[in-house]
Formats: C-alpha cells, sequence, structure tokens
C-alpha cells in the first residue's frame, strides 16, 4: 500500500537527503493520484518527494475538487506538514488552489494587467469583487469619475477622461445642515454603487497581501492609461470646442467635441476674469463653448475660458478713475469686505474696515442691491479697484 512505500521513501529521504531535496509546509507541489482509501485518505505520487496523503478535514474541504480526480490525475497540492506522525507528506487541495489563485493575481500586479471584473456587491466603502475565486475590494475612492464622482475635488490638477476626484457634477448649490449634507451623501453613494453591482469594469490590482487575504483593485488606475494616451493628441496652448458635461461648485467639465471620450476641466479660477461663487453663473450643462488647453498633466487636461476672452483690467484705467463716483451691484459679502460687480466685466472691493464689522456691513449692503461708489484707487497691475460706499 502506498503508506508502507511512504514509509520507506521517507527512510532514504532521512539517509541519504542529497538524493531528494526537501520540502517544507508552504511549498506547492505538484504530483499523480495514485490511490484512495474510500471516503478517508488521498494518495498523491510526488515523485521524488514521495508520496503525500490528503485526508481528515483537508479532504472533506476538497470533495468537490476530488469527485472528479482519477487515477493518474496531475493536480496541486500544498504541503501542510512534511512529515506528520506516519510519517506521510500532508497536504492540503483547497490551500494549493488557494495560494495558486493568490500566485496568479500577483502575476497579474506584477504584469501591470487591465482585469475585467463584475462587482459581487457593496458596502458603503466601496464594491465586493471576486478574482480567480479571492474576495477583493474597489474602493470608492479608486472608481472611475465616469461611474461615481466622490468629494472634494483637489483644488489644482485637471480633469480628462479620467476625469477627476470630484463631487456630483450637477448637485444644486445652497446651504444645508451637515446632518442632512450627510445623509443626502450617503444615499446617493449606496445608490451609485448599487447600480454598479454586476456591471463590468476594468481594474488593476494596486494592493496585494496574500497573508491578510488583502486585494484591493482600482478602476481609476486601469482608466488612467487609456487617459494618457488620449491626452497625448492634444498639447498646451490648443484651442478646442467641447460641450459642458458638467458645473460643480470647483469648476466644469468640458467633454471634447472632436473626441467625445476625452474630457478636461475648467477650473473656477479659468472660468472668468471676474470673480464668481458659482461657474453656473457662467456657463450651462450641454452648451458648446471654445476652451484653450492650459495644462496637461499625467492624463488630466486643465482648461480656462478666460484665456479667450480680452481682460477687461488692460483697459480698466481707461474707464475708472480716483474720486470717481460710479454704480455697482453687490456681489458677495464675506469676512474681508464686499465685493461689488461693476462695468466693462470688472469687479471692485470694499475693504470690512470700512464698516467696522461684517455685522454692520450687512446692515448697510444687501446682495444684488445696486449702490454708489466712491472710486479710491485702481490698480490693474493688481487687479483690485478700491472702493467706498457713498453716503448719500
Amino acid at each position: 500500500m502506498p503508506s508502507k512505500q511512504n514509509a520507506l521513501v521517507n527512510g532514504l529521504i532521512k539517509k541519504e537527503p542529497a538524493l531528494f531535496g526537501f520540502l517544507k509546509a508552504g511549498d506547492l507541489v505538484e504530483g499523480k493520484v495514485i490511490g484512495r482509501e474510500g471516503n478517508r485518505k488521498l494518495f498523491i505520487d510526488l515523485g521524488r518527494y514521495g508520496t503525500g496523503i490528503v485526508y481528515g478535514a483537508e479532504l472533506l474541504n476538497a470533495r468537490d475538487i476530488v469527485k472528479n480526480l482519477k487515477f493518474g490525475d496531475a493536480i496541486q497540492a500544498k504541503v501542510i506538514n512534511p512529515e506528520d506522525e506516519e510519517g506521510n507528506i500532508e497536504l492540503s487541495l483547497t490551500e494549493a488552489s488557494r495560494q495558486k489563485a493568490w500566485n496568479e493575481v500577483m502575476e497579474m500586479k506584477e504584469q501591470d494587467l487591465v482585469i475585467k471584473i463584475k462587482p459581487k456587491g457593496f458596502n458603503r466603502g466601496g464594491l465586493i469583487v471576486e478574482i480567480n475565486g479571492l474576495l477583493g475590494f474597489l474602493p470608492a475612492s479608486q472608481i472611475s469619475p465616469e461611474h461615481y464622482a466622490c468629494p472634494p475635488y483637489p483644488p489644482t490638477g485637471g480633469g480628462s477622461a479620467a476625469v477627476a476626484e470630484g463631487e456630483d457634477r450637477n448637485l444644486p448649490a445652497g446651504p444645508a445642515s451637515p446632518e442632512l449634507q450627510r445623509g443626502e451623501q450617503a444615499g446617493r453613494t449606496s445608490q451609485t454603487l448599487q447600480k454598479l453591482v454586476d456591471q463590468e469594469l476594468s481594474v488593476k490590482i494596486i494592493e496585494i497581501n496574500p497573508r491578510t487575504k488583502k486585494l484591493i483593485l482600482s478602476e481609476r488606475e486601469a482608466t488612467q492609461v487609456s487617459a494618457k494616451e488620449l491626452a497625448r493628441g492634444y498639447e498646451v496652448g490648443q484651442v478646442i470646442e467641447g460641450i459642458v458635461s458638467g458645473v460643480a461648485d470647483f469648476g466644469v467639465f468640458v467633454r471634447f467635441t472632436d473626441n467625445p471620450e476625452v474630457e478636461g476641466l475648467i477650473h473656477i479660477p479659468e472660468v472668468s476674469h471676474q470673480i464668481v461663487e458659482n461657474p453656473k453663473e457662467v456657463v450651462k450643462v450641454d452648451q458648446v463653448i471654445k476652451v484653450k488647453i492650459v495644462d496637461i498633466k499625467d492624463g488630466k487636461i486643465s482648461l480656462s475660458l478666460k484665456s479667450l476672452a480680452a481682460d477687461p483690467w488692460e483697459t480698466a484705467k481707461e474707464h475708472y478713475q480716483e474720486r470717481q463716483v460710479v454704480p455697482g451691484t453687490v456681489y458677495g459679502l464675506n469676512p474681508f469686505g464686499a465685493l461689488i460687480n461693476l462695468a466693462h466685466g470688472l469687479q471692485g472691493q470694499v475693504h470690512i474696515t470700512e464698516f467696522g464689522s461684517v455685522e454692520e456691513m450687512k446692515k448697510q449692503l444687501k446682495i444684488k442691491e445696486e449702490y454708489s461708489f466712491l472710486v479710491e484707487s485702481v490698480k490693474p497691475q493688481e487687479r483690485r479697484i478700491i472702493l467706498k460706499l457713498k453716503n448719500t
């Protein structure tokens, strides 16, 4: 029987180790099925290592694998114990299958492969996926903006086919309580993630640790490759036509008309020569506009709308002089003072010290109301016109 053969071989290994080589717990081995004792034991010929045996809980756990095995079939196994109390090489088939799966996904990561997956489920943090029978996780922050957008968008950097890390592009602006905002955001997150379950996504493996069974994926990394490729077709300074595909507090998303797969971002300072609180005041979704490419970095394309418009500050002194009384409309009030919209696309400022306090300023000025102001100074180089409220 295989047990006698195993004992003889193991005895020879002890006397002549150079003829054999050594196995240790955790090694993956390959052998052929040479015998079986009902549902109790499975014997595997490991060649120069001797005979391995699968039994007990390991055989029970591998019943789905074992039921289709025939005499002479080749199979991989993992060494649990290179020599048990009876001198057997104790093996596991399920552990081998898992380790083989881990080895394969590690190769996928090393080769930087793009993998197709379909999420099995989701939780508050992202999507639950399966690769080679191993459970993995695709964090919400690593889902491409095409499928999911997460706040906040960084103040610099730009957008592209991979777009960027930004809030939902068309969320309505306006104040809301922190509790309400969190509740609404959680609801939107769950709905968005749920829609991605069973949807085919392209991902890359970005972190892997078989010991802790950690397998982290990224859709952003997979799409970033194509974003970089697409961005290579454009250059800084180029003027392109695009369609406004989304508007958020931080800027405007523009999809290129010559290649709808490419999307850039106009950060809010590049929307207008004037200070604007919300880009929706300047553009709207589906509007066709021309923009200038001002930066391309890591596949992200930054755009400018104001670069194609005449700079009103170049002619500011032609329209405004010191001690001049001019009309202006209150655009915004903040702790530093008031921002006033003037004619000719310019804005002026009234410093908070003119009022003494924010409360007093709010008593004297109302947003969207027109008042008369006295021009104190005009400084085009600093892009500033200093005003005082004219007392009537």
